[in-house]
C-alpha cells in the first residue's frame, strides 16, 4: 500500500499527456471488454462500475439502494458513454467520456492537495497513474535527485 498526494493539476497533466492517457484508456478498455468484441455492452460497463463500489457507499458507509434505482443509474451512465446511440461503447466514446470525468475530478480538486492510499499493484486506478506520471516527470526534470 502506498500513499500519493495529488491535486487538480496532477489529474489535468495526466489527461493532457495524450500518449499516456490514450495508452491508459486503451488498457482499461481492453480489461473491461470481457468478450473481446471491441465494444462495451451494458453488462461490461456495469461490472466495471460495480467493482468500484462508488454507488453503493456514501463516504465509505454502505447504504441500501433498490435494484430499480441501481438499474436506472447504470443505464443513465451507459447512455452518457454511448454518444452515438448504438447501444455499445467503442474505444473513442470511452476515452471521450473518461476525459470529461477526469477533468471534472481535476476541477473539483483544484489546487487543494489530497492524500490517497492506494494498492501498489493497482494498475487500473487512473488517479494513481496520474500521480505516477507526475513523479516520473519530476525525476526526469531533476536528474533523479542526485
Amino acid at each position: 500500500m502506498g500513499v500519493v498526494i495529488i491535486d487538480g493539476s496532477t489529474v489535468k497533466n495526466f489527461v493532457t499527456d495524450e500518449e499516456n492517457f490514450n495508452e491508459s484508456m486503451d488498457e482499461s478498455f481492453a480489461a473491461l471488454d470481457l468478450n473481446e468484441d471491441g465494444v462495451l455492452c451494458r453488462s461490461e460497463l456495469r461490472k466495471a462500475f460495480e467493482s468500484l463500489r462508488l454507488i453503493e457507499s456514501h463516504f465509505g458507509v454502505d447504504f441500501a439502494t433498490t435494484p430499480e434505482e441501481l438499474n436506472q443509474l447504470y443505464d443513465s451512465i451507459f447512455d452518457k458513454f454511448d454518444l452515438d446511440g448504438s447501444n455499445t461503447i467503442d474505444p473513442q466514446e470511452f476515452k471521450s467520456e473518461m476525459k470529461k470525468i477526469l477533468l471534472a475530478i481535476a476541477d473539483g480538486l483544484g489546487s487543494c492537495p489530497i492524500q490517497m492510499a492506494l494498492e501498489d499493484d493497482d494498475r487500473s486506478n487512473f488517479l494513481k497513474k496520474a500521480a505516477d506520471l507526475e513523479a516520473a516527470k519530476l525525476v526526469a526534470n531533476h536528474g533523479g535527485g542526485s
